[in-house]
């Protein structure tokens, strides 16, 4: 459930912050006021595209951030991604500079708007003003199929992938003898290049340290018998220094055996002085200054360059594409056999794809069936008698096939008795594709396959455009219904629908020091009444539009 969303420097929005509540929330106000701009904010937070034309005039920045109740779902796409989850809640903020650049947040930690997009389908749903069916492609109309189904693409996705990968090696062996044998050429080339030079796995970085070595191995010598003597050798160093002090921390704990915790953490440090002394000598008697030495790794580390440079950023590239290279050698030279191995293996391959497709396209076909039934249901009760068919065709023929599956998916109504059956996006009635848009949503929402989704929040701006009168009031009774088991937004400028709010926000539009602002407000009952009121009846209210807002509330 959508808790609170906070606008600031968006379009005409100044700064406005919204707590929602459960239940069905309309969202009303004079056209221009700001009511889609809101709802507009509220999908940047679930990844729809930004633009910097949105930025408030003046403003460096808008900022968007909304509160969400958290729900299962959405709190393992936070554990998936390292973020972390605030008890109970999900915070999305959304930044958008002047520039173009975007920032992204989630519960206060960086994130971007793959994240927002992977966390929309757990928290919310907008369906927005002029939405159609004719906005669908053919793979949004399956994804909604799909969608009120709730069926797992897994299986088919994994077979369609295997197969693909196994098609494409085979195409590869199948290439024209001319094009096969150039390849050989090249490959041979690259592979006979990689092998000559007997590459080990972190090798220039092992050279790299030992030519900072043979290259500065004077000052190396200097400073490592430079800290000996310091720490050991000299009259002055480490070591003579605290077997000095030892011999004083002796004489006072003779006195004061409080002090032999003292003598042996300096004998400690003189043991560790002399040690560490030895070290660095024997380091640097190591050291010796060998041009030869010098000039044998700088070799090997300009072959290494060139070999990275051809095939690899990294060493370890270089050496799987040496890898790589041989095995494609190996499958030319015994190409036949590699290629009926391959077919076998194609052939199986397709076979448990058209298995997995088959069993979906099985599934696709009964959630058709009922959603059908559903849509028509939801039609009735919107106050049209229509026919509706969710129409699931295609051929199982390989050309065909696609990780969703082979079937293809097309709406179909027919809103008056003894017309033919149409693509929904084809109906001339704005008011009746309203309620086409409502019905299908509303079917899709409440259909078995998203039981576990049924808390998330339902956006609908102006879904409600063209109609009026007893199909309005159908309209609101059916958001009604749909918000006992959601929570409901609701933008509308019908004062039918209006009525049947649980809670009733007023967006208004005002000028102030020569700028327009907008704000937005919870209406208690009388301000509620005087609203359906002005919305009766026009910008002049009338007692006759008060009283018939009252008679329409009481009715409620």
């Amino acid at each position: 459930m959508l808790r609170e969303l906070r606008v600031e420097n968006y379009a005409v929005i100044d700064n406005v912050a919204v707590e929602f509540a459960p239940g069905l929330n309309l969202l009303t106000g004079e056209t221009g006021a700001g009511k889609s701009i809101l709802i507009d904010a509220l999908a940047l937070l679930l990844g729809e595209k930004s633009s910097s034309e949105m930025v408030r005039q003046g403003a460096e920045k808008a900022v968007v951030s909304a509160v969400f109740e958290a729900e299962d779902a959405a709190v393992k796409v936070l554990d998936s991604d390292g973020i972390d989850c605030a008890e109970g809640e999900i915070i999305l903020r959304r930044e958008i500079a002047g520039g173009g650049r975007n920032r992204v947040f989630v519960n206060n930690q960086p994130a971007t708007v793959a994240v927002l997009k992977q966390l929309a389908p757990h928290l919310a749903a907008v369906h927005a003003q002029m939405e159609s069916l004719l906005a669908f492609d053919g793979a949004a109309r399956l994804e909604l199929l799909d969608a009120f189904a709730g069926v797992d693409r897994d299986s088919t996705e994994q077979a369609y992938h295997k197969w693909r990968a196994l098609r494409e090696r085979a195409a590869e062996l199948e290439r024209d003898e001319q094009d096969r044998l150039r390849l050989v050429d090249l490959w041979s080339f690259q592979k006979k290049e990689i092998e000559q030079a007997k590459l080990e796995p972190g090798e220039d970085e092992h050279l790299e340290a030992e030519k900072r070595v043979l290259a500065n191995s004077e000052k190396i010598y200097a400073a490592a018998m430079g800290a000996y003597d310091a720490l050991y050798e000299g009259n002055e160093s480490a070591a003579v220094s605290l077997r000095t002090a030892a011999r004083h921390l002796e004489e006072l704990s003779r006195y004061d055996p409080r002090l032999q915790e003292a003598l042996a953490a300096v004998e400690s440090a003189r043991l560790a002085a002399e040690d560490v002394g030895a070290t660095v000598r024997e380091y640097g008697e190591r050291v010796e200054a060998s041009p030869e030495r010098l000039e044998q790794v700088e070799d090997r580390l300009a072959q290494l360059d060139r070999l990275k440079r051809k095939y690899g950023a990294m060493l370890a590239d270089v050496i799987a594409y040496g890898e790589e290279v041989t095995r494609k050698l190996d499958e030319v030279e015994n190409r036949d056999e590699i290629l009926k191995s391959l077919r076998q293996e194609l052939a199986a391959a397709a076979g448990e794809y058209l298995e997995a497709a088959r069993a979906l396209s099985r599934k696709r076909y009964l959630a058709a069936r009922k959603l059908e039934k559903l849509v028509e249901s939801e039609l009735e009760e919107l106050a049209m008698k229509g026919r509706f068919k969710a129409e699931v065709g295609g051929s199982d023929e390989p050309e065909n096939w696609s990780a969703a599956g082979f079937d293809r998916v097309a709406y179909l109504i027919s809103t008056n008795p003894g017309e033919p059956l149409r693509p929904a996006e084809q109906i001339a009635s704005g008011g009746e594709l309203s309620r086409v848009m409502l019905a299908l949503k509303v079917s899709v929402e409440s259909g078995a396959g998203h039981a576990q989704r049924r808390e998330r929040t339902l956006v609908f701006d102006e879904i409600d455009t063209g109609i009026g009168g007893g199909a309005a009031e159908a309209v609101g009774k059916k958001l009604r219904a749909l918000a006992r088991t959601h929570q409901v937004l609701c933008v509308t400028h019908l004062p039918q629908i209006a009525a049947f709010a649980d809670h009733h926000y007023l967006i208004e539009k005002r000028e102030a020091g020569g700028r327009s602002r907008t704000s937005v407000r919870r209406l208690d009952d009388v301000e509620r009444q005087e609203e359906i009121a002005r919305m009766l009846s026009g910008a002049r209210l009338t007692e006759t539009s008060r009283r018939h807002a009252e008679t329409m509330l009481r009715g409620q």
